[in-house]
């Protein structure tokens, strides 16, 4: 796939476009964020689930619904539901997606509504910390005092701005289908990465429940290309 002027700028999502985080990773951060609202909320379990479910598909990340509602402080939040101890050993990923990723030309940024902690690890993990030109994390996502994560499109007109780029040259490689609406609508380019969407699974955040992206046939407008393989890139 190539940009529409020059080199391509890819940005690139880590939980289930990188690494496999349905296989273990999504179900322990799930436990982490359910623990963590019962303990710091005060609810019975079954209400902290469903917070923590409804919190993501209202605002597309459980901890906005959390510092809005609840008074949560975010830096607090993704440290402790995050630190996951042995989390290294849980990161799987295909060997020739790595190697495909490696050798991908153009700029590669890594952005994700994970915190910056949690995302180097992983990529440390899949020893790929040194393709990225930087990684953009949760904590780098607040906007006027308000964080603002994909999908909010003035998260990314406020990235492409920093990194002096325009839509056009950039390309949005991502699980997420929402995420992939309004980049495409800001007029990037976007690859759908399917590889990881087993049945059952969402593809979604790890603060999604079950039903949160759709299981789709076809490909959406908004899809340019999708794709089972980091290697079919390269094509």
């Amino acid at each position: 796939m190539k940009a529409k002027a020059g080199a391509p700028v890819w940005l690139f999502d880590l939980d289930n476009t990188l690494h496999n985080a349905s296989a273990r990773v999504f179900a322990e951060l799930n436990v982490a964020m359910t623990d963590y609202i019962v303990s710091h909320v005060q609810v019975e379990r079954a209400e902290a689930n469903r917070l923590r479910a409804l919190y993501w598909h209202r605002y597309g990340a459980t901890l906005l619904g959390l510092e809005r509602h609840h008074g949560v402080n975010a830096g607090h939040f993704l440290h402790h539901t995050h630190a996951l101890p042995g989390l290294e050993s849980h990161v799987h990923s295909h060997a020739h997606d790595l190697a495909a990723l490696r050798r991908l030309p153009g700029r590669k940024i890594l952005l994700t509504n994970a915190p910056l902690a949690y995302a180097q690890r992983v990529l440390q993990a899949l020893n790929l910390s040194h393709c990225f030109e930087r990684v953009i994390a949760m904590e780098q996502m607040r906007m006027f005092g308000q964080l603002r994560p994909k999908p909010d499109a003035r998260m990314f007109r406020h990235v492409l701005a920093r990194l002096h780029l325009q839509a056009g040259q950039c390309v949005l490689v991502e699980d997420t289908l929402v995420h992939q609406k309004t980049a495409r609508r800001l007029g990037m380019q976007t690859v759908w990465m399917q590889r990881w969407l087993h049945e059952g699974k969402s593809g979604a955040p790890a603060t999604a429940s079950a039903a949160a992206q759709p299981r789709l046939r076809r490909r959406p407008v908004y899809v340019d290309q999708r794709v089972h393989s980091l290697a079919e890139l390269l094509r």
